[in-house]
């Protein structure tokens, strides 16, 4: 195995373990985000108990769903070797095989 070989392995674990830690953080972010704005009201003001619920309960719903959507979309749109097309020779400029 050559040493090359090994350092663009190593690469690519690299960007995948980024880009899990991107995918967690923004989710975590953007579940916090839709939680406050949902059930902050309810926390922050006096309001009827039957609104505080339901707020306080549509953010524990909501907070979830969006951390699983955003977790998802984040790691379904990666790619680790997104410099050159699936399928590329890498040795490529063009993208095209260089035998075609």
């Amino acid at each position: 195995m050559s040493e090359y070989g090994g350092r663009r392995r190593q690469a690519r674990r690299d960007a995948v373990t980024v880009e899990i830690g991107y995918a967690l953080f923004s989710a975590a972010f953007a579940a916090a985000v839709i939680f406050g704005a949902v059930a902050g009201p309810a926390l922050l003001f006096r309001l009827p108990s039957g609104i505080e619920v339901l707020l306080i309960r549509t953010g524990y719903v909501l907070a979830p769903l969006v951390f699983a959507a955003r977790v998802v979309s984040v790691l379904v749109g990666f790619r680790p070797d997104a410099s050159r097309p699936s399928g590329a020779h890498p040795d490529s400029r063009c993208g095209a095989h260089p035998d075609a």
